[in-house]
């Protein structure tokens, strides 16, 4: 059995799906897992992506999952199929305006800040309600939001992970009650990877970014 054979196994009774992280891996590689059946791939550099775009056939989903500058969303604009890490409304703007551009509406995920570390970016759970309400009264007909994403702590502490995940989850019930209840586009919550996706599934994923377990650990 395939590293990924098993890890679409372990997400059928969810309803999950995978996105491959194939970020810093070569062309020949990325094709060795397409060869297999895999058509979403999420990298991290809004510039390898558009290379890797190109290069590889065109019925590849191409999830943008990496803190993206709003200088680079140019280079994506055009074909990708979803961005995950939005996390400022200036950003959320500047897809719009690249989509319209593009003649494009771009499914986006709101990045929220669950874990512990500094280093990683997104809202600030507590405002993210108010960030919404923000959101919802400016003219941004571009871009579509169809949910969260979110990184647990780089720990070995599986209660602490669980415990980021329910946050995301409940921010999502939240958000969901009060500003998206007739939205059925409103919908995905990306979290979990190759350490702790199985957490993420029973909080909820939908989509789990996954990299290590199928290509190795990164150059």
């Amino acid at each position: 059995m395939t590293a990924l054979t098993k890890i679409l196994l372990e997400l059928e009774p969810y309803g999950a799906r995978l996105i491959a992280v194939s970020k810093t891996k070569p062309i020949a590689v990325i094709s060795q897992i397409y060869d297999q059946g895999q058509r979403l791939f999420g990298e991290n550099r809004a510039q390898e992506l558009a290379s890797k775009y190109e290069a590889l056939p065109k019925d590849i989903e191409w999830h943008m999952i990496g803190h993206l500058q709003s200088k680079k969303v140019k280079y994506i604009a055009p074909f990708v199929a979803m961005i995950h890490a939005i996390d400022s409304v200036a950003l959320l703007e500047e897809v719009n305006k690249r989509a319209a551009m593009n003649d494009r509406i771009i499914p986006v995920l709101l990045q929220v800040k669950i874990a512990q570390e500094d280093s990683k970016y997104g809202f600030d759970p507590m405002i993210l309600d108010d960030v919404v309400g923000q959101i919802s009264r400016l003219d941004l007909p571009h871009v579509r939001i169809a949910g969260l994403m979110g990184m647990a702590s780089f720990v070995d502490d599986a209660d602490q992970i669980s415990n980021e995940f329910k946050v995301l989850q409940n921010t999502f019930d939240h958000l969901k009650s009060r500003w998206f209840g007739n939205d059925a586009g409103f919908k995905e919550l990306s979290m979990g990877m190759s350490g702790d996706y199985l957490l993420a599934l029973e909080a909820g994923s939908t989509m789990v970014r996954i990299g290590s377990l199928l290509f190795g650990v990164r150059d």
